[in-house]
Parts: structure tokens; C-alpha cells; sequence
């Protein structure tokens, strides 16, 4: 599966205009077949969603990597991820930050999205089972350097924004069923409160539920 992944991120990844070596060779490394069903694991590099069941997807890998490159995670930051899914960008993010607090609202999927995660060597996540909407209200854990939505509402949340740290910055797909934009938000640390809002492209992921 190596010369796989190595074809999808130099295919699908660099040739679209990926540039940060880290996130480039931590999807080289991931074994993004084994965060999908069995049977679907030949399709796993593809250069589309997978479909997991009950309605949802492993987003396209250039979608993974466009959404954490906007992050400019370095190392050390707090990162909270909103839909933790089959745990494959929640393993990237892990790999990429320090600590990364998950959420995922269906409770199937977060206990084999952890059991995969834990059985993977990975010791730096959190998980929580509920509402991604009210993000991760747990004051101990907030404000977080960066915020990665994989679900889309058809407005950002208040809280999302408001857990942010100052810099920090929120990747989040904003629109309904039928058109969907991915944003980034980065918060203004002269303004405290103050956004800057920038557009990354059209997208289609499953609503915020």
C-alpha cells in the first residue's frame, strides 16, 4: 500500500498545490485503507469520499490535506476537530499537533474511530461523544490554536469561534446540501473578537447535525 499512498500524495496532492512538507508526509505515512470497510479498502487512495455507512464519508484525501495545510499546524498547538468519522484526519492532526480534542455526535462511529485510533499507538487524543455545535465547553481544554469542522453548517457556530485562541484559526465548510463553501476563519489577536474571513474553494461534505 506504500506506492499507493506515495501516488495519491504526489497525484492528488502536490500536483493541486499542496505545499507543506509536513502534512505531505504524514499522509504518505497514514494507512488511510485501514480507516475505511474492509470491502472498500481497494478504493481507499482514490481521489474521491469513501462512503463508511449510515450516511457518511472519509472526505477526498486532497480535501484532508487542504483543510489541515490551512491550519499551519507546527507542533505544539491544542487543536479541536468537530466529526471525528473513521478517525483518519483526526490520526493526521494527531501526528501534525500536540494534543487533538475529537467530537463525533454518532456513537458507533467514535467508539471504532478510538478503538482504531488507541489499537494505532496514538496517546494524545481526547474523544467526546456529542454535539459538535457547542465544540468542546470543557474550560480546562479551551481556547484551542486551531479548529477543523468536517461537517457543514449552514452558519459557524458562535462557539466554535468563541473557542478559539487569539490567531487561532477555524477551517469549517459553511452552506446547505446543495452548495457548500470551505472557509477560513482566523481571529484577530489586535481585535480580540474580530475575524478575517478567507474562501478555499467549493465543497460538499455532510450537514452539522
Amino acid at each position: 500500500m506504500a506506492d499507493r499512498r506515495a501516488r495519491m500524495v504526489d497525484e492528488q496532492l502536490v500536483r493541486r498545490g499542496i505545499r507543506d512538507k509536513r502534512v505531505l508526509d504524514v499522509m504518505r505515512r497514514i494507512e488511510r485503507h485501514r480507516f475505511v470497510p474492509e470491502a472498500r479498502s481497494h478504493i481507499a487512495y482514490g481521489d474521491f469520499p469513501v462512503a463508511l455507512g449510515g450516511g457518511q464519508t472519509l472526505s477526498q484525501p486532497y480535501i484532508v490535506a487542504l483543510m489541515t495545510e490551512a491550519l499551519e499546524l507546527e507542533g505544539g498547538e491544542k487543536v479541536l476537530e468537530i466529526g471525528t468519522g473513521s478517525g483518519y484526519q483526526t490520526a493526521v492532526l494527531a501526528v501534525l499537533a500536540n494534543t487533538v480534542c475529537t467530537v463525533e455526535i454518532k456513537l458507533e462511529l467514535a467508539c471504532s474511530a478510538r478503538a482504531r485510533l488507541e489499537e494505532m499507538g496514538f496517546e494524545n487524543l481526547n474523544f467526546k461523544v456529542g454535539d459538535g455545535k457547542v465544540g468542546w465547553a470543557d474550560e480546562d481544554d479551551a481556547p484551542f490554536d486551531a479548529i477543523l469542522c468536517a461537517a457543514a453548517p449552514r452558519l459557524v457556530p458562535h462557539e466554535l469561534r468563541e473557542q478559539l485562541a487569539p490567531t487561532g484559526r477555524l477551517v469549517i465548510p459553511i452552506g446547505g446540501t446543495e452548495e457548500q463553501q470551505l472557509e477560513l476563519h482566523i481571529r484577530d489577536a489586535a481585535s480580540g473578537s474580530g475575524f478575517r474571513v478567507r474562501r478555499l474553494g467549493g465543497v460538499r461534505f455532510v450537514p452539522l447535525v
